[in-house]
């Protein structure tokens, strides 16, 4: 894996993004903004699940206002996703929201985006450029490949920016488009250090957009770029929390909860390894420790396939081997798989 990109930082509230710190992991909330309780209590959902930075949707005044509410009742920095009207960033800020985000192709009127950065310069607000594959702004040259056309739009706002005299800054380069969006950010990254933000938009509901998801980020990161992440997924946003540290644990730039290691199982297999894999899983979910757990189907092969668990269990015929990184220390029935596994992770 190549080092992570240098880039500048840029502090968001209690959370720095960018400068070697680590990758933040961010979502978006579901519920009507302009509903405080529910906003607040999905929200607090997510930072018990991991969500360093959240995202609101900011359609009218009265959602803006309610930023006011919202606010008091999290911990974690709050970014404010404006859209066409920049007088909604202007109520975002003064309503206490800790960043925006503007659509450089929703809001194209020079003066407005001056409007705003001019305040944010004064509160020392980041703004996040965020360029959509989806709601480009016209004027693309024939010949340029959309990726080039989606750098080109965030490279004019980042010299708007900068000519107003405001560097924080991050930028994203969001398409559904897996290889469009590697592209893009790839060239990006070779122009600015500004942080990057990044994501696959509009992936899907978990079963396909995870993997979209995974490929599209999973490649960048190990590239070394991207200093944060969102995962969109057609699901409740725990589900983008929780694929978000799955992927940057694969890369072991993370680590937050257990890693449960566990094989496909095949026809050499005597015991259920598929459902004691699930059984486990579900027990893990309560388990916020970063220690790594082996459910293997063959005694013989188990301990040494999976000598970097923490403890697993290799399954045989009627009994199963307890092993601790790679050395068993004992054996038990078939009945007792679950609870002597869950017993040793106790013991941890």
């Amino acid at each position: 894996m190549k080092k992570q990109r240098v880039s500048r930082p840029v502090r968001l509230g209690n959370v720095t993004v960018g400068g070697g710190a680590p990758i933040a992991v961010q979502s978006m909330s579901k519920t009507d903004t302009r509903d405080v309780r529910s906003t607040v209590n999905q929200i607090r959902e997510l930072e018990e699940s991991g969500c360093e930075i959240i995202r609101v949707a900011v359609p009218d005044r009265q959602a803006a206002a309610a930023i006011k509410e919202i606010r008091k009742g999290i911990s974690i920095p709050l970014v404010a996703d404006i859209h066409f009207d920049y007088r909604l960033a202007l109520a975002a800020m003064a309503n206490g929201a800790d960043g925006l985000r503007l659509n450089p192709g929703n809001i194209r009127d020079k003066q407005q985006v001056r409007k705003v950065v001019v305040e944010a310069k004064i509160r020392e607000i980041p703004i996040r450029i965020g360029v959509n594959f989806g709601s480009l702004p016209p004027g693309k040259k024939p010949g340029r490949s959309i990726a080039a056309y989606m750098v080109d739009t965030a490279m004019e706002q980042v010299q708007l920016l900068e000519s107003l005299e405001f560097d924080l800054i991050k930028i994203a380069l969001k398409a559904f488009d897996v290889p469009t969006a590697i592209e893009a950010y790839r060239s990006i990254a070779r122009k600015t250090l500004y942080p990057l933000h990044l994501g696959i938009t509009e992936a899907g509901p978990p079963r396909t957009g995870i993997i979209r998801s995974a490929t599209g980020i999973g490649i960048l990161l190990y590239e070394g770029i991207g200093d944060t992440i969102r995962v969109s997924l057609s699901a409740h946003p725990r589900e983008e929390v929780f694929t978000a540290y799955e992927i940057l644990k694969s890369l072991n730039l993370r680590q937050r909860g257990p890693v449960l290691i566990s094989c496909p199982s095949c026809g050499r297999s005597e015991s259920d390894i598929v459902g004691l894999a699930t059984e486990v899983s579900n027990y893990l979910q309560s388990v916020n420790k970063p220690v790594k757990i082996a459910v293997m189907g063959c005694v013989v092969n188990g301990p040494g396939e999976a000598k970097a668990a923490d403890v697993g269990i290799a399954c045989g015929k009627g009994k199963g081997a307890i092993f601790k990184k790679g050395r068993i220390i004992r054996s038990v029935n078939e009945s007792d798989y679950l609870r002597a596994l869950t017993d040793e992770i106790e013991s941890l």
